[in-house]
Formats: C-alpha cells, sequence, structure tokens
C-alpha cells in the first residue's frame, strides 16, 4: 500500500511540473488554419445564400 502510494505521489508530481517543451512556433499548423478558414468561408457563403433565397422567395408574386 505504501509503494502505491509513493508511486501515485510521484506520478502527481510529475503531472503537475510538467512543462510543455518550447518550440520555435506556437498555434496551429498552416493546413489546420487553411481548413478551418475555408470552413468560415463556406459557412458564410451559406448563410448568404440561405437569406437571399429566402428574401427572392418572400419577393415573389404568388
Amino acid at each position: 500500500m505504501n509503494t502505491l502510494k509513493m508511486k501515485l505521489q510521484s506520478m502527481m508530481v510529475q503531472v503537475l511540473t510538467y512543462r510543455v517543451p518550447a518550440y520555435g512556433e506556437r498555434g496551429l499548423s498552416q493546413s489546420t488554419e487553411n481548413a478551418i478558414l475555408l470552413a468560415g468561408a463556406v459557412a458564410v457563403a451559406g448563410i448568404i445564400i440561405a437569406v437571399i433565397t429566402a428574401y427572392v422567395r418572400a419577393h415573389l408574386p404568388s
């Protein structure tokens, strides 16, 4: 039991004192950024198309 407690304490210390390695660059990769931007552009285009479609349908003669 005492050995298990010491192992758990050691693991907790390692987790609490873990430091992320310092790299030269931070943030998302370029391909991830491009994918996010593309998804945003598609979403905006979809919203614009939906608004224009609703406007046109509302103003069409019956």
